[in-house]
């Protein structure tokens, strides 16, 4: 059974919510994919903070209308499932990874802050370290120096300690 009109402005609505604050949006087709299989991807997906959701390839379209993802058009054909974020790389990464598991997913394109991706781009996007795993880098890079000083101090100590025993 199809959507009367206002289910149909429903889902343009939110799915133009959406990309209004997405940085990222990768298209990929599941033709053929079990439901179990696509359960699980939903689940990474959610656990990544990325929106996913199959819907009409021309309810999409009018969403993207007019934002700067507007490109990505050209690209819904056949049987997609939409993947927004606003990480730069979480929607890129969630269908990447599922895709090197699962032969049904397969990447089609992409687009970043308005830049249209083919699938190696959208697989380059991918490889790049997420926010969280740049900010641990950088945590990690800054505390260094301080550590080093820390151990430095505690073996002057002890090497006090041990020459007034």
């Amino acid at each position: 059974m199809g959507l009367n009109l206002d289910d149909k402005k429903a889902v343009v609505d939110e799915v133009s919510a959406k990309v209004a604050t997405a940085q990222t949006i990768v298209l990929a087709e599941y033709l053929g994919m079990p439901v179990a299989h696509m359960t699980r991807l939903r689940s990474q997906a959610r656990a990544s903070g990325v929106y996913l959701r199959v819907v009409k390839n021309t309810l999409v379209r009018r969403a993207v209308e007019g934002s700067i993802f507007a490109s990505l058009a050209d690209q819904m054909k056949g049987p997609l499932i939409y993947s927004v974020s606003e990480d730069p790389v979480a929607a890129a990464k969630v269908l990447n990874d599922f895709a090197k598991t699962n032969d049904k997913l397969v990447l089609k394109a992409g687009s970043y802050a308005g830049k249209l991706l083919d699938k190696a781009g959208v697989q380059e996007l991918a490889a790049i370290p997420s926010r969280d795993e740049l900010l641990a880098q950088l945590l990690g890079i800054m505390q260094a120096p301080v550590t080093g000083f820390a151990c430095a101090l505690a073996a002057l100590a002890k090497q006090r300690e041990e020459v007034v025993a």
